[in-house]
């Protein structure tokens, strides 16, 4: 074992009043060298996503200490502010996960220290509700500590910005170097939680922020009369995957007026452990094993699930034979905006300069859906921090009017008083799009089959590839290069007529002409082929993952079904050929 590890590792060991959960897993550690050098060999990366990792002992491990580092790096970067702009504060939430009350608690007692008032949830609430509490109470910035839809062993630590978005790339770089600055984690100081409450240094925040922000979600739904009637009887289940959806999500249903739901019992504990489902992601269909079995006793319309900060959503639509088939994130948002649009053209609501914004990775059955109502589409950089930017710029420049926004990964954004997206939002309104059709006799399903019809059956697939321990980025990185170094000419027998790499921001068309790319710098490279076929691919920005995007286009189901099984069978053969050059 290197030595330099060995040493990190006895710095730790020997520290005084460690917490009991830290000098558990130290013990631990002395007996397993791979994960010693996992946890000690490296620091636990800061990026434009913020933080997150493996809970436990270590520099690479989300523990008190690292969670204090990160809010040190926040506060030192405040404290180059002026005095009115940093006595604006910080508000802070978690989730339900191991620790992050703890970890909402420290980075309170970190701002503290430096005399940075803080407003700090009195228990777990979403995601989105942090962004609209920053809006809300016009702080200058926000920490989530969360790790979303990770499994049980991790958490993380998100820092939002003042229009409410996830902190951009400039101001997030400069946290970043501050928190690199501040190496000696057992140097950084805190203040008592009671000095701080007494000093009105930090303030408890909670129900006079939920009233608020519920009175704003209301707004979300179009047809009122159709909760009215249909939705006001119609069968469906939720399910806030053991997380904070259960606080708001229920009071949101309620009182929009959706009286007949049921919620998932065992899923409506917020339970760190997820012992229903020890992946939940409303992505994966066993997060959806419990709701399918209440769905089929209760004969329910739709399966609604958040994931346990709720910012995103997943759903599923009962068939005709009873059992369930899940939408995919390009579904749902689809259907949803092609609703909305609807709903603003009947009204002669629908503004002349209306836009949509979605990611690069994300469905262009959208862009069709979008066009066919006389709406411009904003494609942006993965993260919905780049949707909060164009959201702040429109309203700055009143160029354009936001309208949706949505990446793929199963996140929406209906009504920007919010600047992430927002599963609170999207349940109320996903219920209402799903009256819509019941009230026509039919489903949610049938409603993307009929986008399909007309605008081209879409099918897509993500691969993720994991590259854990020391080298896995290594490991990334090696891919990256690969295929810049080599770009993809051609796949499943059809060529590429352009490709982009948003590292450099050029755009590279078949015969070699170049043009740029008005977006950020970002590691992502994406393929147009000569059949409406496109890939994407990118390193994760959260986890030790490669992720491979494909998105098909054809006349009917089955001809699409069988095109994306071709081009998976030969993007598997690159991707292993990748790994193992």
């Amino acid at each position: 074992m290197n030595d330099n590890i060995e040493h990190a590792y006895q710095e730790w060991a020997k520290q005084p009043n460690l917490p009991e959960n830290i000098v558990l897993d130290l013990e631990k550690l002395n007996q397993d060298d791979d994960q010693k050098t996992d946890a000690f060999g490296t620091n636990l990366s800061f990026g434009t996503a913020g933080m997150r990792g493996v809970m436990g002992a270590g520099t690479n491990r989300m523990n008190i200490y690292t969670v204090r580092q990160a809010a040190e790096g926040l506060a030192s970067f405040m404290d180059t502010l002026d005095e009115k702009t940093r006595q604006r504060g910080v508000a802070i939430s978690f989730d339900s996960r191991y620790h992050s009350k703890e970890f909402a608690h420290e980075s309170a007692k970190v701002l503290g220290y430096h005399h940075i008032p803080t407003f700090v949830f009195d228990d777990i609430r979403p995601t989105p509700e942090l962004s609209f509490a920053v809006r809300h109470l016009h702080t200058y910035a926000g920490i989530m500590i969360t790790a979303s839809h990770n499994p049980k062993q991790y958490n993380g630590f998100k820092i939002y910005g003042e229009d409410g978005g996830q902190m951009p790339p400039k101001e997030s770089d400069l946290i970043t170097s501050y928190i690199r600055k501040h190496s000696d984690l057992f140097a950084i100081k805190v203040t008592p939680e009671q000095e701080l409450r007494e000093a009105k240094l930090m303030s408890l925040i909670g129900e006079d922020v939920d009233i608020d922000y519920l009175a704003n979600v209301k707004t979300v739904n179009v047809d009122h009369d159709l909760i009215n009637t249909v939705g006001k009887d119609m069968k469906f289940v939720y399910s806030p995957l053991h997380g904070t959806g259960k606080v708001i999500a229920r009071r949101a249903l309620e009182e929009a007026g959706f009286n007949n739901y049921v919620v998932v019992p065992e899923q409506t504990i917020a339970d760190p452990e997820f012992p229903t489902t020890p992946f939940p992601n409303p992505e994966f269909p066993q997060a959806f094993d419990l709701a399918t079995k209440l769905g089929k006793k209760i004969s329910a319309d739709v399966l609604i699930a958040s994931d346990p900060d709720a910012d995103r959503l997943g759903a599923a639509v009962r068939q005709p034979d009873g059992n369930y088939q899940l939408l995919s994130g390009n579904q749902i948002a689809s259907v949803l905006l092609n609703y909305i649009l609807s709903a603003k053209k009947k009204a002669g609501s629908l503004p002349d300069n209306g836009t949509i914004v979605k990611s690069i990775v994300s469905t262009d059955l959208a862009v069709k859906i979008a066009a066919d109502y006389g709406v411009a589409t904003n494609n942006v950089l993965t993260g919905f921090k780049f949707i909060a930017e164009a959201i702040h710029h429109y309203e700055t420049k009143h160029d354009h009017t936001f309208l949706f926004g949505f990446e793929e990964s199963f996140g929406y954004l209906i009504k920007p008083f919010v600047r992430d997206k927002d599963a609170i939002q999207t349940v109320l309104l996903l219920a209402e799009v799903a009256a819509y059709y019941k009230s026509q006799g039919k489903t949610l399903y049938d409603g993307v089959q009929e986008m399909f019809k007309k605008y081209g059956y879409y099918a897509e697939k993500t691969i993720a590839k994991e590259f854990d321990g020391l080298n896995g980025k290594d490991k990334m990185a090696h891919i990256m290069s690969e295929l810049r170094d080599n770009p993809l000419t051609e796949l499943n027998g059809h060529k590429v007529l352009s490709h982009a790499d948003y590292s450099t921001s050029v755009l590279t068309d078949k015969d070699g002409k170049t043009e740029p790319i008005d977006l950020p710098k970002s590691n992502v490279l994406k393929y147009w082929l000569d059949d409406e076929t496109w890939v994407a691919v990118r390193p994760s920005g959260t986890e030790p993952k490669v992720k491979f995007y494909l998105e098909v286009v054809d006349k009917d189901q089955a001809s699409v079904d069988a095109k994306l099984k071709q081009y998976v069978d030969q993007l598997d053969q690159v991707i292993t050929k990748l790994i193992n050059n």
